[in-house]
């Protein structure tokens, strides 16, 4: 995923002020609506204007996928990937 010139920070995109929660509930619908992420075990916290992804993830793809869609919605300055890759034993 490319993100261009028009990027903006999370402060300039939400000057409406709204909450915390609200940013995280957009965020959890949207990695819950792609079908190709796997997003149970994905955690999401606030701190200030940056998000964190905790949690685990199944494969780089998903990594990806997530830390994309957060930035879309924060901003790509703002996402912190704390996930950490599940080891599928079969």
């Amino acid at each position: 995923m490319k993100f261009g010139s028009d990027s903006f920070s999370h402060e300039q995109h939400c000057t409406s002020g709204h909450s915390s929660a609200a940013t995280i509930a957009s965020v959890e619908a949207a990695m819950s609506a792609d079908p190709d992420l796997d997003s149970s075990a994905i955690t999401i916290k606030m701190l200030g204007p940056v998000m964190l992804l905790e949690g685990y993830i199944n494969n780089y793809a998903e990594r990806e996928r997530a830390t994309s869609i957060a930035a879309l919605i924060v901003g790509p300055e703002n996402v912190q990937d704390r996930m950490l890759g599940r080891i599928i034993e079969h």
